[in-house]
């Protein structure tokens, strides 16, 4: 059985940046998975961030897409 390793590149409370970022990585050529978690330090249990993890061996060239997306958004 072949494992891969999943690592979190992003994380964010807003559905539209993380289906944005996604998108990006997916038009890069990097499959990406998104997954939510309850924020256990804040005082509303309905709270969650969600997470985009790519496999190890992506999360460099990941990181690259992310920061030349932030940096080209930035005000």
């Amino acid at each position: 059985m072949d494992a891969t390793t999943r690592v979190s590149v992003y994380e964010s409370s807003s559905p539209q940046e993380i289906q944005l970022m996604k998108s990006k990585l997916e038009d890069a050529g990097i499959k990406c998975d998104v997954e939510n978690s309850y924020l256990s330090f804040l005082s509303t249990p309905t709270a969650t961030n969600t997470f985009i993890k790519v496999d190890l061996n992506d999360e460099k060239r990941a990181f690259e897409i992310i920061d030349e997306y932030l940096k080209s958004n930035q005000n």
